[in-house]
C-alpha cells in the first residue's frame, strides 16, 4: 500500500496485547519506539496513543509508562479492576474503538498496534463510514487472520527489529 508524507496518522498502541504477545512468543520486550516509527512510515504524526492498565504502583510499571511518555506516546492509564470473586479484567477494546472513531473523522490513516480480533467490528466501521484507512500492527502468530485481512496494510511486528531482551 503507498504511503504519503502527507497522511495525517494516530496510532492506537494496546499495550497489554503486545506486551503479552512478545513476552509468549519470545520471552522477549516490544521496542515500542521502532513500532512507532513504523507505523508512522515517515508521513504526519497527528497522535500516538499508549493504553496501558496499571496492576500497582510498583517502580517498574510506573518507569515503564514514563519511557512510553518519553518515546512521544500519550499514555492513557486506568487501574486494573478486580471482581468480589478474585476475578481481574483491564482491556482497553471499548476505549481504543471510542477514540479511534473519533480520531477517524480527522486523519487519513489510523494505525491500530494490536492482533485481537475484536477489533474487526471496528475496522469494519471505520473503513465503511469514514474513509480514513486503518493499518494494523501485530505478531503475525497471535494476531487474529481475519484483522489481518480486513486492514489496509498489516506491520508484523514478529521481526526482531520491534523486539528488545527482557
Amino acid at each position: 500500500m503507498a504511503k504519503h508524507p502527507e497522511q495525517r496518522v494516530g496510532v492506537l498502541v494496546d499495550v497489554a496485547n503486545l506486551y503479552h504477545s512478545a513476552r509468549n512468543l519470545y520471552s522477549k520486550k516490544v521496542n515500542f519506539r521502532k513500532v512507532l516509527a513504523s507505523a508512522v512510515a515517515g508521513r504526519k504524526l497527528i497522535r500516538a496513543s499508549a493504553y496501558v492498565v496499571r496492576s500497582d504502583n510498583n517502580e517498574d510499571e510506573l518507569a515503564f509508562f514514563e519511557a512510553l511518555s518519553q518515546q512521544g506516546f500519550e499514555v492513557i492509564m486506568k487501574d486494573l479492576q478486580t471482581f468480589a470473586g478474585g476475578a481481574k479484567k483491564g482491556d482497553w477494546d471499548v476505549g481504543i474503538s471510542i477514540d479511534a472513531i473519533k480520531l477517524s473523522h480527522k486523519l487519513d490513516v489510523i494505525v491500530l498496534a494490536s492482533g485481537d480480533g475484536d477489533y474487526i467490528p471496528l475496522v469494519n466501521y471505520i473503513q465503511n463510514t469514514t474513509g480514513c484507512l486503518v493499518e494494523v500492527a501485530g505478531f503475525r502468530q497471535t494476531s487474529s487472520a481475519k484483522l489481518i485481512e480486513i486492514a489496509d496494510d498489516f506491520i508484523n511486528l514478529s521481526d526482531r527489529q520491534f523486539l528488545i531482551n527482557r
